[in-house]
């Protein structure tokens, strides 16, 4: 009787959630009406890290953080569904961490499109032809991806967005670890399980392939190979898994980026990525960060990148604490801008993990 009772509760909070939730579409039907008529984005990355930021601090358990994160997740993904068929490109195919990254901060209401390599990510954001990107752009432990660096120079798109993943690697195959002969995956994910390839399969050949999305449908059909992929991946390519987690670091963490064609407002609790040239001089590099110090702003990365336009020409490109509209950061920028050759806002994002 007892068991019947809590059961009966429980059907009863679940009518509520179900009333509150239509209760919640329809409110967002509401805002969609007048986002419409102010040609306003559909999707606001400040809104929901404030949402996901007060919920989290309500939460008085037992559900964790990531629980609540996670439901959320779907609810607010159909409420971007009810405004929009958003459509979101990513480097794929299916089930490479990209696409992992991309669900991560979409939910499953949106349309994905996969992309084979990155500039083609940039290309059809560019033209309209989906609404947002998801690309890589740094390890932990392999540091940046310089590839989406590069096409940040030409390109106009604006960062909105930041997904963090702690990204787990496995040991895909039909066969043991002992009759492995070939090995497929992403170059950079053979540089994350490098320490544990060499103690668990020295005698095996890798092969670098675009994603390990590509890695595991090699292995699928080619004997004696195996790959270095998502657990996603084993289940969509009918693959075995031999080893779990068998990346070199605990603390494998990647950090991916929403790319489109709209800012993002102040959380509170921002980054801002930005791109400059530096004029040919002693102490030039000096200089340029001078700004950042004088009015406090740390930099959390600093990457450069030749121009491929002069030889021993140089872009930089940093990520700093803070939104491009906070005062500190506008006078900042405003200093740099004058000293340096060329200077782009990517954008500004919310830290949010």
């Amino acid at each position: 009787m007892e068991l019947n009772k809590i059961r009966h509760k429980i059907d009863e909070i679940d009518s509520l959630i179900v009333k509150l939730l239509n209760k919640r579409a329809s409110l967002i039907l509401k805002i969609s009406k007048i986002k419409k008529e102010k040609k306003k984005s559909v999707y606001s990355p400040e809104r929901e890290r404030l949402l996901l930021n007060r919920l989290i601090s309500q939460n008085k358990g037992p559900l964790s953080k990531e629980a609540i994160e996670a439901i959320y997740r779907e609810i607010m993904s159909y409420s971007l569904s009810l405004q929009k068929k958003i459509k979101v490109a990513y480097l794929g195919p299916p089930a490479t961490f990209t696409h992992l990254a991309a669900l991560k901060k979409f939910g499953s209401q949106i349309d994905y499109i996969p992309c084979q390599t990155i500039p083609d990510i940039f290309l059809v954001v560019e033209k309209d032809e989906v609404d947002y990107g998801v690309v890589p752009i740094e390890n932990s432990i392999e540091g940046a991806v310089t590839h989406t660096l590069d096409m940040f120079v030409d390109s106009e798109l604006k960062i909105c967005n930041q997904i963090v993943m702690n990204v787990h690697h496995n040991l895909l195959s039909k066969y043991p670890l002992k009759m492995i002969k070939k090995l497929y995956s992403n170059p950079q994910v053979f540089g994350q399980c490098r320490i544990w390839l060499e103690e668990n399969l020295p005698y095996a050949e890798k092969i670098e392939v675009t994603s390990t999305t590509r890695a595991a449908q090699i292995a699928e059909r080619e004997k004696y190979s195996g790959c270095i992929a998502s657990l996603l991946a084993a289940k969509e390519y009918n693959l075995k898994v031999v080893a779990k987690n068998i990346e070199d670091s605990p603390h494998n963490l990647t950090r991916f980026l929403v790319i489109g064609k709209t800012q993002t407002e102040p959380t509170g609790n921002d980054r801002t990525s930005i791109l400059f040239s530096i004029k040919d001089r002693v102490g030039a590099l000096h200089d340029m960060l001078t700004p950042f110090k004088k009015y406090g702003i740390n930099l959390t990365m600093i990457e450069s990148r030749p121009s491929k336009k002069k030889v021993w020409d140089y872009y930089f490109f940093v990520d700093l604490v803070g939104h491009y509209k906070d005062k500190h950061v506008k006078k900042a920028l405003e200093e740099l801008s004058d000293r340096c050759n060329f200077l782009k806002v990517l954008g500004s994002y919310p830290v949010g993990e």
